[in-house]
């Protein structure tokens, strides 16, 4: 199930440079949560449809570093880079998102995980430095879309964990 939009809508001074893209996951937040804490879980559901990553480096910690590379559906590469900014278990990350360090492009994200009775609905904010910048990513790079698949392929491979566990 999901439930997003380009902005979180008038309340926020920034709207016009949000996406807010939301999805309900039927795994509890604890695993939810670990989807996001280690490389192996990350390279089985990271990123839309179709797409594999390769780890250059990794360390999830704030201040932490995750450099890979995605490979899209067609063979392209797409270099990726995410600093850890907040992490605070097992309800919120926060993360600065770019091509590379330094990256005058990076846009920050923020990822809340809200338990919802064996449910977790998980939201990610993302938010660009100016509306240009998102609306960019919107139309160039298919942003909504392939936060929506993202979150889908997260819920893919959490929903078969939970249901694996609870088979145990």
């Amino acid at each position: 199930m999901t439930d997003d939009a380009t902005t979180n809508g008038a309340e926020s001074a920034t709207a016009d440079r949000e996406i807010v893209i939301t999805r309900v996951i039927d795994a509890p937040r604890a695993l939810v949560f670990e989807a996001f804490t280690e490389v192996s879980h990350l390279s089985q559901w990271w990123g839309p449809h179709g797409f594999t990553t390769t780890t250059r480096a990794f360390e999830f910690r704030e201040g932490g570093v995750w450099a890979f590379v995605m490979h899209g559906p067609d063979g392209t590469k797409y270099p990726e880079w995410i600093s850890w900014t907040e992490i605070v278990p097992p309800g919120r990350i926060a993360m600065l998102h770019g091509e590379h360090r330094d990256d005058p492009e990076a846009f920050e994200s923020v990822l809340s995980f809200e338990e919802l009775g064996g449910a977790t609905r998980v939201r990610m904010q993302t938010m660009f430095r100016s509306r240009e910048l998102r609306d960019a990513a919107i139309e160039r790079h298919g942003a909504v879309e392939g936060g929506r698949q993202t979150l889908a392929e997260l819920a893919a491979y959490v929903e078969r964990a939970h249901r694996t566990e609870r088979a145990v």
